[in-house]
């Protein structure tokens, strides 16, 4: 069991940054993959980024490939996310989530699966002023 909160939402101006932090509890933190999504008004909820288990790789979708970079810090039970240039259309709840699932991640689609995700936080607004 995992449990996550995220924080570091709020209102931004297009073209600001902003960073995302989720922290988890537990001690296996190292042992799940972990990623963030989002979900915009009135729209299904989107893959964003994964993060592996060690932090060595990464996996993005085309929305926020380049201006988006997923961290974490295994001390510290705590994932990332950097969000760069930001748009209006970035506008949405983030979510945190954790997969425990074994095995390697062979595609950004299956990285990108809600289904692997067994774990999620309550989510962070965040709103993009243009």
């Amino acid at each position: 069991q995992v449990q996550l909160v995220e924080s570091g939402g709020g209102l931004v101006q297009a073209g600001d940054p902003r960073r995302l932090s989720c922290a988890a509890s537990g001690r296996t933190f190292s042992s799940y993959g972990m990623g963030w999504f989002r979900q915009g008004p009135g729209k299904e909820r989107d893959p964003g980024v994964r993060i592996s288990r060690s932090g060595g790789a990464t996996w993005y979708a085309d929305s926020v490939k380049g201006r988006f970079t997923i961290s974490r810090d295994n001390a510290k039970n705590t994932v990332y996310l950097q969000m760069n240039s930001l748009k209006p259309e970035d506008t949405a709840v983030y979510y945190c989530a954790a997969d425990g699932s074994p095995g390697s991640i062979l595609s950004t689609r299956q990285a990108m699966a809600v289904t692997r995700y067994g774990f999620w936080g309550q989510g962070t607004q965040v709103t993009v002023s243009s």
